[in-house]
């Protein structure tokens, strides 16, 4: 008989294998990940799909490599890893207890960014960027999507991939986050910190500003939108290529509610419907909300 292994047993596996107490183990959050704290370790342990490994190792050595460079990268912490068990992978974090008064602004995120670019290019291998690589497997393996929804989400993202193949980048390439966005970034006291490093990637830097003009959807404001251009130093809104960035940003949301609608999440099957709709009936203004 073959035993299922959850994300949280696959968790506490990782921290007996680590030499780490897992009975505090508590469930933090998942979306894409399940993220579970061992509180009196002061420790963030983060299980990811076994398909992310390797991202998952580059993740770990560009922020050791980071901490060390005095960039406010989320640390990692200094045990062997990441560790697998099939079909997972687990990462090891500390842990930044966030205060009640709410997120960091989006101008602190646009000076982290201006920070990272600006450091020389890490002594590592990153991968390329691909715009929407995982998401051509992800729709044609669901169970849920229906067959016009499935053609429409293939359709578009070619259209978008050609669009994205003509533009002209000019603030150049190099290392970036690839999924920097305020939601990735936390308190620690006063100052914030940059996390979720697994789309790190050698590519435009334009990628990395363009995440939190797409957070219009979530209601983001004009003003912090010009605060996040001003402590970046380039206001993006400039170039014509934006629009395209914030579409495939759009699309790329997708990929994490359709797994979970999958595996049978009423709220983010919801939510994935009610995106869908609206990106099929072009509007570009319509709220969406980060369940």
């Amino acid at each position: 008989m073959t035993m299922t292994v959850s994300p949280e047993s696959a968790a506490r596996m990782a921290c007996r294998a680590s030499g780490l107490p897992d009975r505090s183990l508590t469930h933090l959050h998942q979306h894409a990940t399940s993220v579970f704290l061992l509180p009196g370790e002061g420790m963030v342990v983060r299980v990811s799909p076994a398909s992310q490994q390797q991202r998952l190792e580059t993740a770990v050595s560009l922020t050791r490599w980071l901490v060390a460079n005095a960039f406010p990268a989320t640390e990692p912490v200094s045990v062997p890893q990441p560790v697998a068990y099939e079909p997972y992978v687990v990462t090891f974090w500390r842990h930044y207890p966030q205060p009640e008064h709410g997120a960091p602004p989006a101008g602190r995120l646009g000076a982290l960014l201006r920070a990272l670019h600006a450091l020389p290019p890490p002594p590592l291998s990153l991968p390329q960027y691909q715009p929407l690589a995982s998401l051509k497997d992800i729709v044609e393996s669901s169970t849920f999507l229906e067959p016009d929804q499935r053609a429409w989400l293939t359709e578009r993202r070619e259209e978008l991939l050609d669009a994205y193949g003509l533009l002209d980048f000019p603030l150049g390439h190099g290392h970036i986050h690839g999924d920097a966005y305020p939601g990735n970034t936390l308190w620690a006291q006063q100052d914030v910190r940059l996390g979720d490093w697994d789309e790190a990637a050698h590519g435009p830097r334009e990628i990395d500003l363009a995440n939190t003009f797409q957070g219009v959807r979530f209601g983001r404001s004009a003003e912090e939108l010009d605060e996040f251009s001003h402590q970046y130093g380039y206001d993006v809104r400039q170039w014509p290529g934006l629009r395209v960035l914030c579409e495939i940003r759009d699309l790329h949301t997708l990929g994490s509610y359709i797994r979970r609608a999958d595996r049978g999440d009423g709220a983010a099957a919801q939510q994935l419907s009610h995106r869908i709709e609206t990106l099929r009936y072009g509007d570009d203004q319509a709220q969406w909300n980060a369940a």
